[in-house]
């Protein structure tokens, strides 16, 4: 692996047009208004960024997009969410020669779930295919792979070599960083990002993050210096926003909060409906109390 990606990781949401198409444009000031916050790269594609919906092409042109504004300055994740292991492949393959550091992948997400010999089948054979670093995005309720599976998938595929730890029990995260010290373990526990990097985090990527990212990136800061009571003063307030954005139509309420700190106006890809009134409402407060809406952002946290 050329890079190892660590810090904060926002999940890009995919600026769709109010008729679904992408508006590819849009991508380089989003990358922009991140990079200015201050985090340590990105991802695309993925499920705040509604990469279910993407075709292979989008998906191509999304990363394309992304790849390019990026210009190098921070590492770019490539996110894949599909149901079987040869949509999973040609993603990889997709995306393989561009400037990517890794690829962030779900177990497959609809109904059945594979045994443990065919999820390690599933992430060995993208590895063999695509020769790319490959980071679990355990997320899926009825396919969630536990820790010692997830452990045992990094120990027999090199090529695996990370995790970003999603749902909100904090005893499977901390579980993991102890089965697997070496690997990349990223939080996705977007209510506890605090404790999360008290426990060794390596990073995270997570919708909280995207929403947030100034706030975000002053909190993995304080933390890292040891300052705990700044650092704790920013989980509260990132909490009431995750408490604001959290919903079924979470990338709808992620890219209202992006639109109120200044990103243009994009949408959420049919059928999500966007941020109702009372939501749109939750999430200007919980902005205010981070101070984001005003031109020092997280100045009332200090």
């Amino acid at each position: 692996m050329k890079v190892r990606p660590t810090g904060v990781i926002p999940p890009m949401t995919t600026p769709f047009r109010k008729d679904g198409e992408i508006d590819f444009e849009l991508v380089a000031p989003q990358v922009d208004w991140m990079i200015g916050a201050g985090v340590h790269g990105v991802a695309a594609g993925g499920s705040t960024g509604e990469g279910h919906t993407l075709d292979h092409e989008e998906y191509r042109d999304l990363m394309e997009a992304t790849v390019e504004a990026v210009m190098g300055r921070i590492p770019v994740i490539a996110g894949i969410i599909v149901d079987s292991t040869r949509d999973a492949i040609r993603r990889g393959k997709l995306v393989r020669d561009m400037n990517v550091a890794a690829l962030q992948v779900t177990p497959v997400h609809y109904l059945f779930k594979p045994d443990d010999e065919a999820m390690v089948a599933h992430f060995r054979a993208m590895a063999d295919e695509t020769g790319m670093p490959i980071i679990i995005y355990n997320v899926v309720p009825w396919s969630y792979l536990s820790p010692a599976l997830l452990t045992r998938i990094m120990t027999e595929v090199p090529l695996v070599v990370g995790v970003k730890q999603s749902a909100g029990d904090l005893k499977l995260f901390a579980d993991l960083m102890m089965m697997a010290p070496d690997k990349l373990i990223y939080s996705a526990v977007d209510a506890l990002m605090y404790p999360s990097y008290t426990l060794g985090a390596h990073g995270s990527i997570a919708a909280i993050l995207t929403a947030a990212p100034h706030a975000s990136v002053a909190l993995w800061e304080a933390v890292k210096a040891g300052d705990h009571p700044r650092a704790l003063d920013l989980h509260k307030k990132l909490l009431t926003l995750w408490n604001a954005v959290i919903a079924d139509n979470l990338p709808a309420c992620t890219r209202y909060a992006q639109m109120l700190q200044g990103l243009p106006r994009t949408y959420p890809r049919a059928p999500m409906p966007e941020a109702s009134a009372a939501q749109q409402a939750a999430i200007r407060k919980a902005l205010e109390g981070l101070g984001a809406l005003s031109g020092a952002r997280i100045a009332a946290a200090e």
